[in-house]
């Protein structure tokens, strides 16, 4: 059975990442890896927030001026 594209590239991958760990001891190998920083919050929720907060400042401020 043939390699499909998806599947050579992916075996080509994991070669090349088992090449560079090759003689390395998992001490080494573990100060390579970096934590990649995830937010505690969404990017959705904080423009919803956003749009509560400054939203109702903007209606009020709006209201105010020009609804008298």
């Amino acid at each position: 059975q043939a390699q499909t594209p998806q599947q050579r590239r992916a075996n080509e991958k994991f070669q090349k990442e088992q090449e560079a760990r090759r003689g390395k001891s998992e001490d080494q190998l573990k100060k390579k890896t970096k934590e990649v920083f995830k937010a505690p919050i969404s990017p959705l929720w904080l423009v919803l927030l956003g749009f509560v907060v400054f939203g109702g400042i903007i209606v009020e401020v709006f209201s105010r001026f020009f609804l008298r």
